[in-house]
């Protein structure tokens, strides 16, 4: 079911991007009823009367958004290069979940020289990467536990999200090369703007100001 006229349906991305916006969104007056951390529910009234928030995964608000069943949504930039942004605006850097998007591979490898293999659940992200070096690739779908690929030569170098490294070193492994870095986003879709902008605007102004606070 489409959000209605009426109302402005926020996505918000599950884990660490949701404990970092909601302070965020609360700055602005948009605050969930009910604890969102505890609460098994996925849809959340808020203290402003038309605006209700969806608590889904990351990677599934651009398709929320896309395909208009939420209005907004937060999600990180490595999530919307991966899926693509077709019909979709980047309207805000929240500047809060940040990361970048990198290459790993064991310390002190030297990769062969031709075609790479590549594991990572990036996979548009990493064929993108690689073409615009003119590098042949193997590319891997993984979804999890990337540093596992080299050590188990399933792998010659991994695309994934670095934080603190820590778990890459960890494992053996460094990063290589930087790709991009990521941070919660704001999105909406092309209609949703179109056909709601009284409301979705001045939403964007305040956070605008609560982020450069």
């Amino acid at each position: 079911m489409q959000a209605n006229s009426q109302t402005i349906t926020i996505a918000l991305s599950k884990g660490r991007p949701l404990k970092e916006t909601l302070p965020l969104f609360a700055a602005v007056g948009i605050e969930p009823l009910e604890d969102v951390h505890t609460s098994r529910k996925l849809i959340f009234e808020t203290t402003q009367p038309n605006v209700r928030m969806i608590i889904i995964r990351s990677a599934d608000v651009p398709t929320y958004v896309q395909y208009g069943v939420a209005d907004l949504g937060v999600t990180g930039k490595d999530v919307l290069l991966e899926h693509g942004a077709e019909d979709m605006y980047e309207l805000l850097d929240l500047g809060v979940s940040r990361c970048k998007l990198m290459t790993a591979k064991i310390k002190g490898a030297q990769p062969p020289l031709g075609k790479i293999k590549v594991a990572t659940k990036f996979i548009n992200v990493a064929r993108q990467y690689y073409a615009k070096k003119g590098q042949q690739v193997e590319l891997i779908k993984l979804h999890g536990g990337m540093e596992l690929a080299p050590i188990m030569n399933l792998a010659d170098v991994i695309v994934d999200i670095v934080d603190t490294g820590n778990t890459l070193k960890a494992n053996g492994l460094e990063t290589d090369e930087y790709i991009a870095d990521v941070s919660a986003r704001v999105i909406a879709s092309r209609l949703a703007l179109k056909m709601k902008d009284e409301k979705i605007n001045p939403i964007i102004e305040m956070l605008k100001n609560a982020v450069n606070k």
